[in-house]
C-alpha cells in the first residue's frame, strides 16, 4: 500500500493550476500518489493535467465526462485512493515544500484517526496565518470535543477538508466521501459527521497549505444560485445533529451556525441576482421555520441585535404561513459537489 493518496480536484482554474503542480512536485515521495480530478475543464486545465500524469512523479490523472463540483471530483478521487493515509489540495492552492511529508509524521507519531493543520490565507498580496480553533496543539483528543461549545468558534466552523490528513480507516467506515449534490458548503456535514464520528483527532499546528481567497471563478465571489445549497447542507448537519445521542447538546451549536450563515447571506443580499436574491430570501424563511423553534428561541435571544433582529424578520414570514417539517422529522437533502465553502469563518 501506497502511504498517502492527496486527491486534487480542478476546474477551470488554467491560472493557478501551475502553482498547485509545482507544490506537488515539490513534495513528491516514491510512496506517495497525487489524484488529479479533471471536474470537465473547458479551458486549458486538462492539458495542464494531461503534461502532469507524465512529468510529475505520482501522479494519476482522472477525468469527469461532465462537471459535478467540487464534491463529486473529490469522491472520484477518494474512490480511487490507495493510500494508508489521505490529504486533500484544491487546484488553486499549493503546498509548502514538504508540508506533506511533516503532516503524515505527525499523524503517524500521534497514532491518531485524523490530524487538522493551520493554514495560510492568500487574499492578493496580504498573508495571514489562521489556525485551527481548538487547542493544545499535538494532544490526542476526542473529535467530539472540537464541536463545543455553541457561542465560541470551534474545530467544526473550520470545516476545511484540505486543512488535515485522515487515516485511511476513515474512508474505509464511509467517513470521508462528500454528499453529492451539494454545491456549496460541501465541507460542513462533512466535517461535523468527522467529529461525531470518528475516533480521535489532533491539531498539529504547521502551517503549509495556502489557501486562495478572491479567485474570480470561486462560487465565493460568482454569487450565483449554487451558493444556496448552504440550505441543503444545514439541513443536513440538523438533521444528522437532532438524531445523534447527543442530540440536546449539538443542535444548540447547529442551529446557531446555520442561523449566522442565513445572516451572513442575506445580509449582503444585494450581491446576488434579483431572482437569486427572492429565493434566498424564501429559502432562508423556511429554514427558519424547519429549526427546533425552542432552540432557535434561545439562539436569537442570545446573537447580538442586529442578526437577531434580521433573522427574526425573516421568521415572521415564516411564521405567516405553515413551516415546513423540522429536521429532526425529515430525511438530509441529497447533496453534491462545489468549489470552496463560501461561509468558512463566519462569526457564530
Amino acid at each position: 500500500m501506497l502511504k498517502l493518496s492527496v486527491v486534487v480536484p480542478f476546474f477551470n482554474v488554467q491560472t493557478y493550476a501551475p502553482d498547485a503542480l509545482k507544490s506537488l512536485e515539490v513534495n513528491a515521495r516514491d510512496d506517495f500518489e497525487f489524484l488529479l480530478v479533471d471536474d470537465r475543464s473547458t479551458d486549458g486545465t486538462p492539458a495542464l493535467l494531461e503534461r502532469a500524469a507524465r512529468e510529475l512523479p505520482g501522479a494519476v490523472h482522472l477525468r469527469h465526462e461532465r462537471n459535478g463540483g467540487l464534491a463529486t471530483a473529490r469522491n472520484t478521487g477518494l474512490d480511487a485512493a490507495r493510500g494508508e493515509y489521505i490529504a486533500f489540495l484544491d487546484g488553486d492552492d499549493w503546498l509548502a515544500p514538504g508540508h506533506l511529508a511533516r503532516t503524515l509524521a505527525a499523524i503517524e507519531a500521534l497514532k491518531c484517526d485524523f490530524v487538522r493543520t493551520d493554514h495560510v490565507q492568500c487574499t492578493g498580496r496580504t498573508r495571514s496565518v489562521q489556525r485551527v480553533p481548538y487547542g493544545p496543539e499535538s494532544v490526542v483528543a476526542d473529535p467530539r470535543s472540537g464541536i463545543l461549545p455553541v457561542t465560541r468558534a470551534t474545530s467544526v466552523d473550520y470545516p476545511y477538508a484540505w486543512a488535515g490528513m485522515y487515516h485511511r480507516r476513515l474512508l474505509d467506515r464511509g467517513l470521508l466521501h462528500f454528499t453529492d449534490g451539494l454545491r456549496t458548503a460541501e465541507d460542513r456535514p462533512w466535517i461535523w459527521r468527522l467529529h461525531r464520528e470518528a475516533e480521535s483527532f489532533a491539531p498539529v499546528g504547521l502551517p503549509g497549505i495556502f489557501y486562495r481567497r478572491g479567485v474570480s471563478t470561486s462560487l465565493t465571489q460568482i454569487g450565483d444560485e449554487r451558493q444556496l445549497d448552504f440550505i441543503r447542507a444545514f439541513d443536513q448537519v440538523l438533521t444528522e445533529a437532532a438524531a445523534d445521542r447527543e442530540s440536546d447538546l449539538l443542535l444548540p451549536k447547529a442551529v446557531r451556525t446555520y442561523c449566522a450563515i442565513i445572516a451572513h447571506h442575506v445580509g449582503s443580499i444585494e450581491r446576488f441576482e434579483p431572482p437569486v436574491a427572492r429565493k434566498l430570501r424564501s429559502m432562508s424563511t423556511a429554514a427558519l421555520g424547519r429549526m427546533p423553534q425552542r432552540v432557535l428561541d434561545r439562539t436569537l435571544d442570545s446573537m447580538d441585535a442586529d442578526r437577531a433582529a434580521l433573522l427574526r424578520r425573516l421568521r415572521r414570514r415564516a411564521t405567516a404561513g405553515s413551516a415546513p417539517a423540522s429536521p429532526a422529522a425529515t430525511p438530509a437533502s441529497p447533496a453534491a459537489s462545489a468549489t470552496s465553502d463560501a461561509s468558512a469563518g463566519v462569526k457564530a
